[in-house]
Protein backbone atom coordinates (compact mmCIF):
# COMPACT_ATOMS: atom_id res chain seq x y z
CA UNK A 1 0.00 0.00 0.00
CA UNK A 2 1.33 3.63 -1.07
CA UNK A 3 0.84 6.55 0.86
CA UNK A 4 -0.07 9.26 -1.53
CA UNK A 5 -0.68 13.22 -0.79
CA UNK A 6 -3.58 14.97 -2.70
CA UNK A 7 -3.15 18.69 -1.85
CA UNK A 8 -6.60 19.97 -2.98
CA UNK A 9 -10.34 19.04 -1.35
CA UNK A 10 -11.93 20.43 -4.51
CA UNK A 11 -13.70 18.25 -6.85
CA UNK A 12 -10.92 17.04 -8.78
CA UNK A 13 -8.57 16.68 -5.49
CA UNK A 14 -12.10 14.14 -3.49
CA UNK A 15 -12.25 12.33 -6.94
CA UNK A 16 -8.57 11.50 -7.16
CA UNK A 17 -8.03 10.56 -3.97
CA UNK A 18 -11.18 8.25 -3.53
CA UNK A 19 -9.77 6.88 -7.13
CA UNK A 20 -6.33 6.16 -5.29
CA UNK A 21 -7.94 4.58 -2.16
CA UNK A 22 -10.31 2.54 -4.35
CA UNK A 23 -7.15 1.16 -5.49
CA UNK A 24 -6.44 -0.13 -1.79
CA UNK A 25 -3.88 2.77 -1.35
CA UNK A 26 -3.93 5.55 1.40
CA UNK A 27 -4.88 8.77 0.40
CA UNK A 28 -4.18 11.52 2.07
CA UNK A 29 -6.84 14.83 1.41
CA UNK A 30 -5.52 18.34 2.52
CA UNK A 31 -8.22 21.01 3.30
CA UNK A 32 -7.50 24.46 3.77
CA UNK A 33 -10.33 24.37 6.40
CA UNK A 34 -10.32 21.53 9.19
CA UNK A 35 -13.87 21.37 9.31
CA UNK A 36 -13.87 20.05 6.16
CA UNK A 37 -11.00 17.68 6.77
CA UNK A 38 -12.79 16.63 10.18
CA UNK A 39 -16.19 16.17 8.54
CA UNK A 40 -14.62 14.05 5.58
CA UNK A 41 -13.36 11.95 8.52
CA UNK A 42 -16.04 11.41 10.55
CA UNK A 43 -18.68 11.31 7.40
CA UNK A 44 -16.74 10.26 4.45
CA UNK A 45 -18.24 12.81 2.40
CA UNK A 46 -17.07 16.06 1.81
CA UNK A 47 -19.44 18.34 2.96
CA UNK A 48 -18.61 21.18 -0.25
CA UNK A 49 -17.76 19.17 -2.56
CA UNK A 50 -18.93 15.76 -4.49
CA UNK A 51 -21.62 16.33 -1.62
CA UNK A 52 -23.59 12.71 -3.11
CA UNK A 53 -20.39 10.91 -3.43
CA UNK A 54 -19.43 8.40 -0.49
CA UNK A 55 -15.81 8.35 -0.31
CA UNK A 56 -13.36 5.32 0.18
CA UNK A 57 -12.88 4.94 4.05
CA UNK A 58 -8.91 5.21 3.30
CA UNK A 59 -9.15 8.13 2.25
CA UNK A 60 -7.99 10.68 5.32
CA UNK A 61 -8.24 14.50 5.20
CA UNK A 62 -6.21 17.01 7.13
CA UNK A 63 -5.66 20.38 7.26
CA UNK A 64 -1.66 20.30 7.67
CA UNK A 65 0.59 19.93 5.23
CA UNK A 66 3.18 18.73 7.33
CA UNK A 67 0.63 15.96 8.50
CA UNK A 68 -0.43 14.77 4.76
CA UNK A 69 3.17 14.94 3.26
CA UNK A 70 5.14 13.07 5.87
CA UNK A 71 5.36 9.73 4.84
CA UNK A 72 4.16 9.94 1.48
CA UNK A 73 5.49 7.76 -1.10
CA UNK A 74 3.99 10.65 -4.26
CA UNK A 75 1.95 13.42 -4.43
CA UNK A 76 -0.52 15.08 -6.19
CA UNK A 77 -1.52 19.16 -6.47
CA UNK A 78 -5.02 19.53 -7.46
CA UNK A 79 -5.20 23.25 -6.09
CA UNK A 80 -6.31 26.17 -8.74
CA UNK A 81 -3.18 27.06 -10.95
CA UNK A 82 -3.03 30.77 -10.12
CA UNK A 83 -2.31 29.46 -6.45
CA UNK A 84 0.38 26.97 -7.69
CA UNK A 85 3.45 28.80 -6.57
CA UNK A 86 2.22 29.61 -3.12
CA UNK A 87 0.94 26.23 -2.29
CA UNK A 88 4.34 24.83 -3.61
CA UNK A 89 6.40 26.91 -1.59
CA UNK A 90 4.26 25.97 1.50
CA UNK A 91 4.69 22.24 0.74
CA UNK A 92 8.40 22.18 -0.40
CA UNK A 93 9.47 22.15 3.28
CA UNK A 94 7.95 19.01 3.99
CA UNK A 95 8.84 17.30 0.17
CA UNK A 96 11.77 15.50 0.54
CA UNK A 97 13.59 15.71 -3.22
CA UNK A 98 12.84 12.83 -4.76
CA UNK A 99 9.29 12.62 -4.10
CA UNK A 100 6.76 11.75 -7.36
CA UNK A 101 4.78 15.17 -7.53
CA UNK A 102 1.71 15.08 -10.34
CA UNK A 103 0.04 18.22 -10.76
CA UNK A 104 -3.60 18.54 -11.66
CA UNK A 105 -3.63 21.88 -11.76
CA UNK A 106 -5.04 23.18 -15.58
CA UNK A 107 -3.54 26.84 -16.03
CA UNK A 108 -0.96 29.50 -17.18
CA UNK A 109 0.86 31.76 -14.66
CA UNK A 110 -0.43 35.14 -15.20
CA UNK A 111 2.45 37.42 -15.99
CA UNK A 112 4.79 34.75 -17.03
CA UNK A 113 3.21 32.59 -19.10
CA UNK A 114 5.23 29.72 -17.51
CA UNK A 115 3.27 26.35 -17.43
CA UNK A 116 2.29 24.67 -14.05
CA UNK A 117 5.49 22.15 -14.38
CA UNK A 118 7.54 25.33 -14.99
CA UNK A 119 6.40 26.65 -11.76
CA UNK A 120 6.99 23.87 -9.84
CA UNK A 121 10.58 23.18 -11.24
CA UNK A 122 11.45 26.64 -9.72
CA UNK A 123 9.86 26.10 -6.62
CA UNK A 124 10.39 22.18 -5.95
CA UNK A 125 13.40 21.46 -8.50
CA UNK A 126 13.89 18.06 -9.91
CA UNK A 127 12.56 17.95 -13.09
CA UNK A 128 12.59 14.63 -13.36
CA UNK A 129 10.29 13.80 -10.75
CA UNK A 130 7.57 15.66 -11.96
CA UNK A 131 4.31 14.84 -13.70
CA UNK A 132 1.26 16.26 -15.43
CA UNK A 133 -2.06 14.65 -15.51
CA UNK A 134 -4.63 15.72 -17.86
CA UNK A 135 -7.84 14.48 -19.64
CA UNK A 136 -11.87 14.34 -20.20
CA UNK A 137 -12.45 13.65 -16.52
CA UNK A 138 -15.38 15.84 -14.69
CA UNK A 139 -14.53 14.71 -11.50
CA UNK A 140 -18.71 14.37 -10.67
CA UNK A 141 -18.22 10.76 -13.15
CA UNK A 142 -14.47 9.28 -12.01
CA UNK A 143 -15.80 9.77 -8.43
CA UNK A 144 -18.83 7.36 -9.28
CA UNK A 145 -16.90 5.27 -11.26
CA UNK A 146 -17.98 6.53 -14.75
CA UNK A 147 -15.48 4.81 -17.45
CA UNK A 148 -12.73 7.36 -18.22
CA UNK A 149 -9.44 7.39 -18.94
CA UNK A 150 -6.59 10.41 -18.85
CA UNK A 151 -2.61 10.84 -19.30
CA UNK A 152 -0.13 11.39 -17.01
CA UNK A 153 2.82 12.70 -18.80
CA UNK A 154 6.66 13.64 -17.64
CA UNK A 155 10.01 13.84 -19.33
CA UNK A 156 11.14 10.66 -17.35
CA UNK A 157 8.97 7.59 -18.56
CA UNK A 158 9.39 6.20 -14.73
CA UNK A 159 7.67 8.84 -13.36
CA UNK A 160 4.63 8.77 -15.30
CA UNK A 161 4.30 5.50 -14.76
CA UNK A 162 4.39 6.13 -10.95
CA UNK A 163 1.18 7.68 -11.58
CA UNK A 164 0.01 5.28 -14.14
CA UNK A 165 0.36 2.35 -11.46
CA UNK A 166 -1.51 4.26 -8.51
CA UNK A 167 -4.63 6.27 -10.46
CA UNK A 168 -5.19 2.95 -13.38
CA UNK A 169 -8.12 0.73 -12.58
CA UNK A 170 -10.75 -1.03 -15.18
CA UNK A 171 -12.64 2.26 -14.88
CA UNK A 172 -10.09 4.67 -14.91
CA UNK A 173 -7.51 4.03 -17.81
CA UNK A 174 -4.28 5.94 -17.64
CA UNK A 175 -2.12 6.24 -20.40
CA UNK A 176 1.50 7.59 -19.42
CA UNK A 177 2.62 10.52 -22.08
CA UNK A 178 6.61 12.12 -23.17
CA UNK A 179 5.36 15.53 -23.93
CA UNK A 180 4.43 17.35 -20.58
CA UNK A 181 4.28 20.79 -22.42
CA UNK A 182 1.64 19.74 -24.79
CA UNK A 183 -0.38 18.15 -22.23
CA UNK A 184 -0.23 21.48 -19.82
CA UNK A 185 -1.19 23.54 -23.32
CA UNK A 186 -3.83 21.38 -24.05
CA UNK A 187 -5.40 21.45 -20.82
CA UNK A 188 -5.44 25.30 -20.57
CA UNK A 189 -6.77 25.94 -23.91
CA UNK A 190 -9.18 23.77 -23.89
CA UNK A 191 -11.02 25.64 -21.23
CA UNK A 192 -11.11 29.21 -23.57
CA UNK A 193 -12.47 27.10 -26.38
CA UNK A 194 -15.26 25.41 -24.14
CA UNK A 195 -15.85 29.57 -23.46
CA UNK A 196 -16.17 30.39 -27.24
CA UNK A 197 -18.59 27.61 -27.36
CA UNK A 198 -20.99 28.32 -24.29
CA UNK A 199 -21.50 31.81 -25.99
CA UNK A 200 -22.24 30.47 -29.04
CA UNK A 201 -24.81 28.52 -28.10
CA UNK A 202 -26.16 31.40 -25.58
CA UNK A 203 -26.02 33.94 -28.58
CA UNK A 204 -28.27 31.43 -30.66
CA UNK A 205 -25.92 29.28 -32.77
CA UNK A 206 -26.08 25.90 -33.41
CA UNK A 207 -24.29 22.51 -33.49
CA UNK A 208 -22.65 23.35 -36.78
CA UNK A 209 -20.69 27.05 -34.78
CA UNK A 210 -20.42 24.78 -32.03
CA UNK A 211 -18.39 22.61 -34.05
CA UNK A 212 -16.63 25.04 -36.31
CA UNK A 213 -15.28 26.24 -32.99
CA UNK A 214 -13.95 23.85 -31.59
CA UNK A 215 -12.32 22.13 -35.01
CA UNK A 216 -10.49 26.19 -35.15
CA UNK A 217 -10.15 26.21 -31.23
CA UNK A 218 -7.82 22.83 -31.56
CA UNK A 219 -6.05 24.51 -34.48
CA UNK A 220 -5.08 27.26 -32.77
CA UNK A 221 -3.91 25.08 -29.55
CA UNK A 222 -1.51 22.96 -32.24
CA UNK A 223 -0.13 25.77 -33.48
CA UNK A 224 0.90 27.11 -29.62
CA UNK A 225 1.79 23.52 -28.53
CA UNK A 226 4.11 23.37 -31.50
CA UNK A 227 6.01 26.38 -30.76
CA UNK A 228 6.27 25.78 -27.10
CA UNK A 229 7.83 22.63 -28.02
CA UNK A 230 4.95 19.87 -27.47
CA UNK A 231 4.32 17.56 -30.25
CA UNK A 232 0.95 18.45 -32.14
CA UNK A 233 0.01 14.71 -32.55
CA UNK A 234 -0.94 15.66 -28.23
CA UNK A 235 -3.60 17.89 -29.15
CA UNK A 236 -5.22 14.75 -31.07
CA UNK A 237 -5.60 13.21 -27.54
CA UNK A 238 -7.18 12.78 -24.27
CA UNK A 239 -5.05 15.95 -23.12
CA UNK A 240 -6.23 17.89 -26.04
CA UNK A 241 -9.27 16.66 -28.27
CA UNK A 242 -10.84 14.55 -25.60
CA UNK A 243 -11.04 17.12 -22.80
CA UNK A 244 -12.27 19.75 -25.53
CA UNK A 245 -14.98 18.00 -26.87
CA UNK A 246 -15.89 17.40 -22.83
CA UNK A 247 -15.79 20.78 -21.79
CA UNK A 248 -17.20 22.01 -24.24
CA UNK A 249 -20.08 20.05 -24.35
CA UNK A 250 -21.06 18.21 -20.78
CA UNK A 251 -23.65 19.89 -18.31
CA UNK A 252 -21.04 19.51 -15.83
CA UNK A 253 -18.69 21.97 -17.94
CA UNK A 254 -18.26 25.47 -15.57
CA UNK A 255 -16.34 26.92 -18.85
CA UNK A 256 -19.26 26.53 -21.22
CA UNK A 257 -21.33 27.24 -18.41
CA UNK A 258 -19.82 30.59 -17.91
CA UNK A 259 -19.52 31.39 -21.47
CA UNK A 260 -23.38 29.83 -22.62
CA UNK A 261 -25.36 31.42 -18.81
CA UNK A 262 -23.02 34.96 -18.15
CA UNK A 263 -20.61 36.34 -20.71
CA UNK A 264 -23.69 35.61 -23.80
CA UNK A 265 -26.01 37.54 -21.46
CA UNK A 266 -24.07 40.38 -20.26
CA UNK A 267 -22.78 39.23 -17.19
CA UNK A 268 -19.08 38.96 -15.64
CA UNK A 269 -17.05 36.39 -14.10
CA UNK A 270 -17.52 38.14 -11.13
CA UNK A 271 -20.81 36.94 -11.16
CA UNK A 272 -20.27 33.85 -11.54
CA UNK A 273 -17.36 33.61 -8.99
CA UNK A 274 -20.31 34.63 -6.38
CA UNK A 275 -22.97 32.36 -7.91
CA UNK A 276 -21.11 29.70 -7.77
CA UNK A 277 -17.92 30.06 -5.38
CA UNK A 278 -16.13 28.10 -8.51
CA UNK A 279 -13.02 29.11 -10.68
CA UNK A 280 -13.44 29.09 -14.20
CA UNK A 281 -10.07 28.31 -15.33
CA UNK A 282 -10.91 29.37 -19.10
CA UNK A 283 -11.17 32.52 -18.34
CA UNK A 284 -7.94 33.09 -16.60
CA UNK A 285 -5.95 31.15 -19.49
CA UNK A 286 -7.41 33.19 -22.11
CA UNK A 287 -5.84 36.36 -20.25
CA UNK A 288 -2.47 34.95 -19.74
CA UNK A 289 -2.03 32.94 -22.43
CA UNK A 290 -1.32 36.47 -24.08
CA UNK A 291 2.23 36.62 -22.80
CA UNK A 292 3.02 33.18 -24.78
CA UNK A 293 0.88 34.83 -28.33
CA UNK A 294 2.98 37.48 -28.03
CA UNK A 295 6.47 35.71 -27.08
CA UNK A 296 6.08 33.38 -30.38
CA UNK A 297 4.24 36.19 -32.75
CA UNK A 298 1.07 33.81 -33.16
CA UNK A 299 -2.31 34.59 -33.81
CA UNK A 300 -5.22 32.99 -31.99
CA UNK A 301 -7.81 34.89 -33.12
CA UNK A 302 -10.49 32.62 -31.24
CA UNK A 303 -8.67 33.17 -27.29
CA UNK A 304 -8.22 36.64 -28.70
CA UNK A 305 -11.89 37.04 -28.74
CA UNK A 306 -12.67 34.97 -24.96
CA UNK A 307 -10.18 37.65 -23.95
CA UNK A 308 -11.99 40.71 -24.96
CA UNK A 309 -15.34 39.62 -23.98
CA UNK A 310 -14.18 38.42 -20.77
CA UNK A 311 -11.47 41.14 -19.68
CA UNK A 312 -12.53 44.11 -22.14
CA UNK A 313 -16.09 44.49 -21.71
CA UNK A 314 -16.22 44.23 -25.95
CA UNK A 315 -19.74 43.04 -26.81
CA UNK A 316 -20.18 39.02 -28.02
CA UNK A 317 -21.64 40.45 -31.60
CA UNK A 318 -18.69 42.46 -32.24
CA UNK A 319 -16.49 39.93 -31.78
CA UNK A 320 -18.33 37.24 -34.06
CA UNK A 321 -18.58 40.19 -36.42
CA UNK A 322 -14.68 40.41 -36.92
CA UNK A 323 -14.25 36.45 -37.73
CA UNK A 324 -16.46 35.74 -39.89
CA UNK A 325 -15.27 38.74 -41.86
CA UNK A 326 -11.59 37.37 -41.37
CA UNK A 327 -9.71 36.65 -44.41
CA UNK A 328 -9.98 33.24 -45.49
CA UNK A 329 -6.40 31.10 -45.59
CA UNK A 330 -5.43 27.13 -45.55
CA UNK A 331 -7.17 25.23 -42.98
CA UNK A 332 -3.74 24.11 -41.85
Amino acid sequence: MAIVSVIGAGSWGTALAHTIAANGHEARLWARKPEVAAHINSHHVNPRYLTDAPLSKNVRATASLEECLTGAHAALIVTPSQLLRTMAAQMQPFCPSQLPIAVCSKGIEEGTGALPLQVLTETLGALERLATISGPNHAEEVVKGVPSATVAASCVAGTARTFQDLLANPRFRVYDSRDPVGVEICAAYKNIIAIAVGLSYGLGFGDNTAATIITRGLAEMSRLVTVAGGDALTCMGLAGAGDAVVTCMSRHSRNRRFGQDYLACGRSLDDFTADTHMVVEGAQACKNVEVLERAFGLELPLCDGVRAITWDGVSPKDVVRELVDRPLKSEF
